[in-house]
């Protein structure tokens, strides 16, 4: 099985990441763990330095617990939902994994909201957790 999830170090990516792994466990799985980051001049180079060393640290949990598991930086001027999404597509994944963050409808109305778009357009199940 492969386990897709969406990190960005936040408190509910980490919650993500330990039920990915308990999935993978139970399931005999690999876990794929992306950020995405828009990149090109909306990025600067210290956030993408800081979202390598947070992928780097969620790998190290997850090989410490003997799970298969693969880091991936996606920069690829798309927005994170998008780039999950076609993640999920390219590498025929089974089931996807993100945190969510409660925001106001004036905030999804202004940033959009990028769990609503992966749990919509994936190609697989989604499960969001807080």
């Amino acid at each position: 099985m492969k386990i897709l999830v969406g990190y960005d170090g936040s408190e509910a990516a980490q919650e993500a990441l330990e039920l990915a792994k308990q999935h993978a466990h139970e399931r005999n799985g690999k876990i794929f763990i992306v950020t995405s980051l828009f990149g090109g001049n909306r990025e600067r180079m210290e956030t993408i330095e800081n979202a390598k060393l947070g992928l780097d640290k969620a790998l190290q949990s997850v090989e410490k617990d003997g799970i298969s598991c693969e880091q991936h930086l996606l920069i690829r001027g798309m927005d994170p939902g998008e780039d999950l999404v076609q993640f999920a597509k390219d590498n025929n994944i089974d089931e996807l994994i993100i945190g969510i963050v409660k925001k106001s409808k004036v905030e999804k109305f202004l940033l959009g909201s990028n769990a609503q778009y992966v749990i919509l357009h994936s190609p697989c199940p989604v499960i969001a957790v807080k």
